[in-house]
């Protein structure tokens, strides 16, 4: 058979590269002859870089010194090709929620700054297009940390300048704008979510308790982030709240608001970066194997793997999802169009199965195409 793996990162156990080569394992454990193709996939968070360097090994990684979400000095990078003027950053890298100890995260208190202080350093270095990878963030600010790094200010009701957190969105009273501005330059947020800012599907109620935020909290943030929505129509009154504005604890807003970002899915990024259409035209691909750690209904609505599954019944390959966990039930299984197989098992904790992530990924693929032999996937 000729097998496509292309999964996504399993978060906090397994890079989208370590799921790669679990997979490949479980597949020359079941037949040497088997053909292997891989793509490293992101959706736009964690392994947005990877992704990009597996296809541009050539585009130069920039080194730089930034903050963590916690304002920690760290060395991060992004990339930069000369020739295009492009430059590519991943959120995660220095805002990102794996950056953090379990402890130490609260989305009160963190900041997307350091990855602000990444995109200055960028046009400094002469980007004209700037592509930001959002997801993975440890931040609930709506961007606003990007935003001061870019010498936009946030003022309070004495007019002073407001650091850019969770908790402190609420004491906005008004936005001052940088007077260069940045008309000359392209900026793109690349990401698969389609939340809006605000409301019970918004960033904060959606992802704040994955970031460190107490039930209690939830009020607060949500006051805040519609704060920081109504102060930002008071300088561009006719934008709305618009799918998307959610990503990254709300950066995608900041980013599309004040730096005209535009919006673009990070699965379709990643499928014309690496031409998926004609690896599966010219290839004969018999089978597709991608996954990610959790599937729930998120999956079903614009996430990457949801991506996967209908180009692959476009060109009739079947799909295997192998999950850490799942929390879709049959009927959502069949609307996915895939056999969902989770390394977790009611023998098995989560804990034991994200420390044994990768030989439990190997012996589930082991496993699932011996089967597939017998009884064909929808």
């Amino acid at each position: 058979m000729n097998i496509l793996i292309i999964p996504d990162k399993f978060k906090d156990s397994l890079s989208a590269g370590e799921v790669i080569n679990a997979i490949s394992k479980g597949i020359l454990k079941h037949n040497k002859s088997h053909k292997i193709y891989s793509i490293t996939a992101s959706d736009g968070g964690d392994g947005f870089l990877e992704a990009i360097s597996q296809v541009y090994p050539d585009f130069e990684k920039i080194q730089t010194i930034t903050v963590n979400p916690l304002g920690k000095n760290i060395t991060s990078d992004y990339l930069f090709d000369s020739k295009s003027q492009n430059a590519y950053i991943e959120l995660a890298k220095s805002s990102g929620l794996s950056l953090l100890k379990e402890e130490e995260r609260n989305c009160n208190k963190t900041s997307t700054y350091g990855t602000g202080i990444q995109v200055k350093h960028a046009i400094q270095k002469g980007a004209k297009n700037i592509y930001i990878g959002l997801g993975g963030s440890a931040t609930n600010d709506g961007g606003t940390g990007i935003l001061r790094a870019l010498d936009f200010k946030f003022l309070d009701k004495n007019n002073i300048p407001l650091s850019t957190k969770g908790d402190r969105l609420s004491k906005i009273a008004s936005i001052k704008t940088p007077k260069q501005g940045f008309k000359d330059i392209n900026f793109y947020a690349v990401n698969d979510v389609n939340n809006l800012l605000l409301g019970k599907q918004g960033a904060t109620y959606t992802y704040a308790s994955q970031k460190g935020a107490k039930e209690k909290d939830l009020p607060l943030l949500e006051k805040g982030m519609n704060n920081l929505f109504q102060k930002s129509k008071l300088l561009i009154p006719d934008f709305k709240d618009t799918p998307g504005f959610g990503a990254a604890g709300g950066s995608c807003f900041g980013l599309s608001t004040f730096l005209n970002a535009k919006i673009i899915s990070g699965t379709n990024f990643l499928f014309r970066l690496n031409k998926l259409d004609k690896i599966l035209e010219n290839n004969n691909i018999d089978l597709i194997i991608t996954g990610e750690g959790k599937i729930d209904k998120q999956t079903l609505h614009g996430k990457f793997i949801a991506g996967i599954t209908a180009l692959a019944k476009a060109y009739k390959i079947p799909v295997i999802v192998i999950c850490g966990i799942s929390k879709l039930d049959k009927n959502s299984e069949k609307e996915l169009g895939a056999n969902i197989y989770p390394i977790k098992t009611e023998k098995i904790s989560l804990k034991e199965s994200m420390k044994n992530a990768a030989k439990l990924i190997e012996n589930k693929t082991f496993t699932v195409l011996r089967e597939f032999k017998t009884k064909p996937l929808t």
